[in-house]
């Protein structure tokens, strides 16, 4: 379980991004230019999470029981709590 929020950082002079587990109040610097990187959004799920996996079309599936959108990385849906059906590859 994920228990520290995932956020999208972004170097502004490149426009580079990258997504990580950020503490508040710590400074994250991009590893070539060495310029301080901006926060962009946090991403869904919102900590904590059972899932791994940032909410974007190529995580996701519908859960066979409720039909709501999970992660790819979850065997149980956290709405109806049911086992999913194994993913078909």
């Amino acid at each position: 379980m994920s228990v520290r929020q995932k956020y999208r950082l972004r170097t502004p002079s490149t426009g580079r991004e990258i997504l990580t587990e950020a503490e508040p109040g710590k400074v994250y610097r991009d590893r070539d230019t060495g310029e301080e990187l901006e926060v962009v959004a946090k991403t869904l799920p919102l900590a904590p999470s059972p899932s791994q996996l940032p909410w974007a079309v190529e995580n996701l599936r519908f859960c066979n029981w409720c039909d709501q959108m999970v992660q790819k990385d979850l065997n149980d849906c956290p709405t109806c709590g049911r086992r999913m059906a194994a993913i078909d590859r």
